[in-house]
């Protein structure tokens, strides 16, 4: 009888500290895509389109008929900017970055197959399609990214 209430008590504090992890989630969607839709409004953006997963997106140039696939390597030039304008990341002048597709974040994965080789993309990305809560040095985390993508290469 003993262990029956013991093994109740751990049942009871297993499920209220599941509870209270429950009620710390905050879902970002709607934030994020007020974020955005503020942002597009703010910089009077045009022609911009979004997917059904949050990403909205805006093709500057359609490129080629060649688009990658989530198994291609793909060469781009970017440049990583926060909605404040800070510049997070980029690629180095001369130095394109080469990667796997489906190493990027999902963000680009979804993203970048909407052109063609010689393509240029902007993406304003929610933050659960690039890093959600982890942050990193210069990316605080759930951060709505933007990216600006030239697609060189895909293999």
């Amino acid at each position: 009888m003993l262990r029956k209430l013991i093994a109740f008590a751990l049942l009871l504090v297993i499920v209220s500290s599941c509870k209270e992890k429950e009620d710390e989630f905050v879902d970002y969607g709607p934030i994020d895509k007020k974020i955005i839709q503020d942002y597009i409004k703010e910089k009077g953006l045009t022609n911009v389109d979004s997917t059904a997963s949050g990403l909205y997106y805006i093709i500057q140039k359609p490129g080629s008929t060649l688009h990658p696939t989530l198994l291609s390597v793909i060469t781009v030039n970017y440049q990583g900017y926060l909605t404040d304008g800070t510049l997070f990341d980029a690629s180095a002048t001369g130095s394109p970055l080469n990667s796997p597709l489906s190493y990027l974040i999902t963000a680009w994965q979804e993203g970048i197959p909407l052109i063609g080789v010689g393509g240029k993309i902007t993406l304003l990305c929610p933050s659960a399609l690039g890093y959600g809560p982890q942050a990193y040095p210069k990316i605080p985390a759930n951060s709505v990214l933007l990216f600006n993508v030239d697609l060189l290469k895909v293999e």
